[in-house]
């Protein structure tokens, strides 16, 4: 791997985690974001002469943390701030992206504007990552993304977890930073790589922090298990050539089932405590389905069925829709499953004509499926999602 390579690859997986032990001590975005870019900066320079450190994440952490002292000393109030950060090691706090999450899904701020502040500042995504995940265009987030940090410097919102009585009207954005972040690590939306189990790793660790947090929180289990349900799965879902594997293909037997069933307990001991589900447990349980079900076959249609039509009921989406006409193709059909997709407006989402280019070909209209496959095939970017395509075509 080349140097630029390296420290692309630890700027991707640490920059967040980085930015954010310095925020704490900032209290400013841009200046913490600014000593974290000089130290990459530095490294470009060095990394090449001096070869890369063993632990670059921690060399990164180091020079910005020393730039940082010299910020401070030109400050008014450098010296209590000094002994502070002269405390630490070279290491972040372990629990500091989750405070800096919180003080990014501060309610002062617009919803649009916490989730994509949060995934760029905290989680390390790129605008684009960003815009394709919350299906909006990359200006629009940019702009999101600079208002937000304007707005807190300005307003002087406090780096803290905030107090019992305040989480509830942050912890719908802060589950939503943590699902989107699981996402693209689950399947990237950019042509580098098909996933990442680095950014997968990164949001079970904070669900699990979160969840230590908030125990009784059953929407906390259940994007949690959700998470561990996935997990539990990832052996079987690309061959050893990187390939994709869709589900009705994969080796059930490389499957994870003791961690399929510790997942599943976790959510039937803690988010089925209440009697109406969250977004997140319908979203775990209909995971459990398929992670449950001994074949392909023997999946339980009828039932994740009925889970999406709960799902929808809570939160609208057509993404949810679509997935949705998926369970509907098993009930009743791909003829009435194109129908409900052909009402979405999701044309420039891959999966939306993937999707309906497996339908067109369960109903024998194969030149309309291959038209609808080269369509998803000029949407998507991620490599594994591209082959698996343009292997369709080829046949």
């Amino acid at each position: 791997m080349s140097t630029e390579d390296e420290l692309a690859r630890v700027v991707r997986d640490h920059a967040g985690r980085l930015a954010g032990s310095l925020v704490s001590l900032l209290g400013d975005f841009s200046a913490a974001e600014d000593l974290v870019q000089d130290a990459v900066e530095i490294a470009l320079r060095r990394w090449p002469v001096e070869g890369i450190p063993d632990r670059p994440d921690a060399w990164l952490f180091t020079v910005a943390k020393r730039r940082g002292l010299d910020v401070l000393r030109r400050q008014q109030n450098y010296r209590a701030k000094l002994t502070e950060l002269q405390r630490q090691d070279d290491h972040p706090a372990p629990d500091d992206r989750l405070r800096l999450i919180f003080t990014c899904c501060h309610p002062a701020l617009a919803r649009e504007a916490q989730v994509a502040l949060t995934l760029r500042v905290v989680c390390g995504l790129t605008t684009a990552q960003i815009a394709a995940a919350l299906l909006a265009s990359e200006s629009a987030v940019a702009q999101r993304i600079t208002r937000a940090k304007r707005k807190i410097t300005d307003a002087g919102i406090p780096y803290r977890i905030p107090r019992d009585d305040e989480l509830p009207e942050r912890l719908t954005e802060v589950l939503t930073v943590i699902y989107l972040l699981f996402n693209e690590g689950y399947l990237s939306s950019t042509a580098e790589r098909a996933h990442s189990r680095d950014l997968v790793d990164d949001a079970e660790w904070l669900t699990a922090l979160l969840h230590g947090l908030l125990p009784n929180e059953p929407e906390v289990a259940g994007l949690l298990t959700l998470i561990r349900l996935h997990r539990a799965r990832t052996a079987a879902r690309f061959t050893p050539a990187g390939e994709l594997v869709l589900l009705e293909d994969q080796d059930r037997t490389l499957w994870d089932h003791t961690a399929i069933s510790e997942a599943t307990a976790l959510l039937t001991r803690t988010a089925y405590r209440h009697h109406a589900p969250g977004a997140y447990q319908l979203q775990a349980a209909i995971a459990a389905c398929h992670s449950e079900a001994p074949t392909w076959a023997e999946t339980d249609w009828p039932q994740i069925l009925v889970l999406y039509d709960m799902l929808l009921t809570l939160q609208p989406s057509p993404v949810t829709c679509l997935h949705r006409s998926v369970a509907l193709s098993f009930v009743e059909g791909p003829a009435v499953a194109l129908a409900e997709l052909d009402r979405l407006a999701l044309d420039t989402y891959p999966l939306f004509h993937a999707t309906r280019a497996q339908f067109l070909r369960d109903l024998g209209r194969d030149a309309e499926a291959r038209l609808a496959d080269e369509r998803a095939a000029e949407l998507t970017a991620n490599p594994a999602q591209l082959d698996l395509l343009r292997e369709r075509l080829a046949r």
